[in-house]
């Protein structure tokens, strides 16, 4: 029996499983490797802020004109009345449902204010399509005016776009790398509005915590206290730190900001593990502790596979059935030449139809399916008293876990005490 294998399916299950049990005591079997020191050294700049010192977004809408026939289509109606009301004001009156805009965009205009900005300054403004324009590559931004929160124009933006994209051919034969309906101008917004804060009126120096911390912000209320040798800051709650001017002696706001910041602190971080399971991603904080514990992990492997063989099934050539019909057919032809051509015509007749395997198919395809099972044998790891997450990876990665079995295991440890840390799933 000959087998032609035309088409393949494959099926397969796999089943991981992970038993989490409370280690025995027993000698430490990572007692080779000390536990890092969680604490880490840090200025006071690098986890804190100044209250009123900030950055303020701005926003605008305008017009991207030059465009090579890839502005928005007739259809956004706002590009053509935004275009009609900027002729206008350049003392040219047209209809608006006589405007081409295959060449103008209406775009939103994006900036960062940042603080102590003059007038006069530049900012970096971004510029992004709100119609059904193709491409902004090659446009140039008309002036614009840039809002604050509060309705006041605080800055122009104005130049030609750079654009972090292209798109190449048309159609179906083209392709299109990075945005194009997003691009950028360096420098081309431009401060008219003086928003910056005065320093001079600051009564108390108020220092935010990035990462609110109750810890934390006594520290760094005693590193200044003793930075000035007298009280003179306080810890309000987990993420403020108050700071007396007055009470410091310093010249200036300016001078005593800086000299908070520059202050060295040491940091205790929270433990904390951070899983991603869309992505498989796992962040594990090097001060993270886990209790004994032993995990017993092993793979169930199931594969399915479906092959077609072709298999004959035993009959006749339609060729040779439809030759026996014509020597059946000739004799009794034979004996009158008018009922011979007639039998003798039906028998060519059924040559041409039954040749192959029209009538009389031979051989199908047969679906064979056959089922493999590995189960892998069990991989055992323990962790004893004072393990860290360096041991506890390392643990995982010789028992050849991958990313996914990594978080239910995590999540399986938690689940059983075993990790004195916050498991944050994103």
């Amino acid at each position: 029996m000959m087998k032609f294998f035309a088409l393949t399916k494959l099926r397969s299950v796999s089943l991981a499983s992970a038993v989490i049990l409370p280690a025995m005591l027993a000698p430490a079997a990572f007692a080779d490797n000390p536990a890092p020191n969680p604490n880490r050294r840090v200025l006071i700049r690098d986890i804190t802020s100044v209250e009123g010192v900030r950055s303020n977004m701005l926003v605008g809408y305008g017009l991207v004109v030059g465009l090579n026939r890839t502005g928005d289509s007739q259809q956004t109606y706002f590009t053509v009345q935004t275009l009609a009301n900027a002729m206008q004001k350049m003392g040219v009156l047209i209809s608006p449902a006589q405007v081409e805009v295959k060449n103008v965009a209406s775009v939103f205009i994006t900036a960062s204010l940042p603080p102590f900005a003059r007038p006069g300054a530049t900012l970096d403004v971004t510029v992004s399509s709100v119609g059904d324009a193709k491409s902004l590559v090659g446009g140039v931004l008309l002036m614009s005016a840039l809002h604050g929160p509060d309705g006041q124009i605080y800055a122009e933006a104005q130049g030609p776009l750079v654009m972090g994209g292209y798109i190449a051919g048309s159609g179906t034969n083209g392709k299109e790398v990075n945005s194009v309906t997003v691009g950028s101008i360096p420098n081309g917004g431009l401060v008219e509005r003086d928003a910056s804060v005065d320093l001079h009126d600051f009564k108390t120096v108020s220092l935010l915590l990035r990462n609110p911390d109750f810890t934390t912000a006594k520290q760094i209320a005693d590193a200044v206290n003793q930075e000035f040798q007298k009280t003179v800051a306080s810890a309000l709650d987990s993420s403020r730190v108050d700071v007396s001017v007055a009470d410091t002696g310093a010249s200036s706001v300016p001078v005593l900001i800086s000299r908070l910041q520059n202050l060295p602190l040491t940091v205790f971080t929270p433990a904390k593990i951070v899983i991603n399971e869309r992505t498989g991603t796992i962040v594990l904080g090097g001060d993270v502790k886990l209790t004994p514990v032993s995990v017993i992990h092993g793979n169930l492997s199931i594969q399915v596979v479906t092959s077609y063989a072709v298999m004959p099934l035993g009959g006749v050539q339609g060729s040779s059935l439809s030759q026996e019909r014509g020597g059946r057919g000739g004799p009794s032809g034979g004996a009158t030449g008018a009922g011979g051509g007639r039998d003798g015509g039906r028998s060519e007749q059924g040559r041409s139809e039954n040749s192959g395997f029209v009538q009389n198919p031979t051989a199908a395809l047969v679906p064979e399916q056959s089922v493999n099972v590995n189960d892998a044998p069990t991989q055992t790891m323990r962790l004893d008293e004072g393990a860290n997450v360096e041991q506890l990876v390392n643990g995982l990665h010789a028992i050849g876990t991958t990313a996914r079995d990594v978080v239910a295991i995590l999540e399986a440890i938690k689940a059983e005490g075993g990790i004195q840390a916050e498991l944050e799933v994103q």
